[in-house]
């Protein structure tokens, strides 16, 4: 097994989680915070949109079991990468569309797969996702983790 680290943001973190749980290769996943700019932020203070932190789901992934490339198509075929700040009903910058990198070679693959998708003229919109490099993760409070999953659900509903 080569455990390895990815962090997506894709709107609210419920659904993309139970998203990813379900890719084979996918060892475990964290809801949480990244990108902002106060230490241990609450849900409550990410939510007024001021803490600069977007909702983010961290993949712990077998990478001999399921590729970073794989992981990528999940995130871009679940979310709207076009919308910036916001996914559906939810906005703020909380909710942008973003892939924090965990080494060089995971950026240097995100950002081909941004271009080539925004080459591919699949979407209407330029693509809205940013490629920035992990800073701190922090982990979001417990009734967040596999919320729908603790809810007898595997995706959101409006």
């Amino acid at each position: 097994m080569k455990l390895e680290m990815a962090t997506f943001g894709g709107g609210c973190f419920w659904g993309v989680e139970a998203r990813f749980r379900s890719v084979e290769g996918v060892v475990e996943t964290a809801v949480g915070y990244e990108g902002g700019q106060v230490d241990e932020p609450t849900y409550e203070q990410v939510c007024t949109d001021r803490t600069g932190h977007a909702e983010v789901v961290q993949v712990e992934f077998d990478a001999e079991g399921v590729t970073y490339e794989q992981l990528l198509g999940v995130f871009f075929d679940i979310h709207d990468p076009t919308q910036a700040d916001r996914q559906g009903p939810d906005v703020g910058r909380q909710y942008r569309s973003v892939v924090f990198t965990h080494t060089p070679e995971q950026a240097k693959k995100a950002g081909d797969f941004v271009a080539k998708l925004a080459a591919s003229k699949r979407f209407n919109r330029p693509i809205a996702t940013k490629v920035e490099p992990a800073s701190a993760f922090w982990r979001a409070e417990e009734y967040h983790q596999r919320y729908l999953e603790k809810h007898g659900s595997d995706a959101c509903s409006l």
